[in-house]
């Protein structure tokens, strides 16, 4: 599961400097989601661009249907998973 490998990653990135820095290259690229996910890939995490791309959303979605008679607005800052990401490795 995405989140899993997400959560594996965020742990050893807190204590891998390397990694760390590497992944927060890939904020700067053209194709930021993608870089992260080769990154990931390099360093034997399981991240799907396509399934990366699709977490916030999904996210979203789940926390508005859990709302009775459903959410009105989105919640952006919630879509955003890699900055959430970034955010937890310092």
């Amino acid at each position: 599961m995405i989140q899993d490998e997400l959560t594996r990653l965020q742990e050893h990135a807190k204590h891998d400097e390397a990694l760390k820095a590497e992944l927060k290259a890939t904020r700067t690229s053209k194709d930021y989601y993608k870089d992260f996910c080769d990154v990931a890939k390099k360093h034997g995490y399981n991240i799907p661009l396509g399934e990366l791309a699709d977490l916030g959303d999904e996210f979203c979605d789940t926390m508005l249907r859990s709302q009775n008679g459903g959410g009105e607005h989105t919640f952006d800052v919630w879509s955003d998973f890699l900055g959430m990401f970034f955010d937890a490795i310092g």
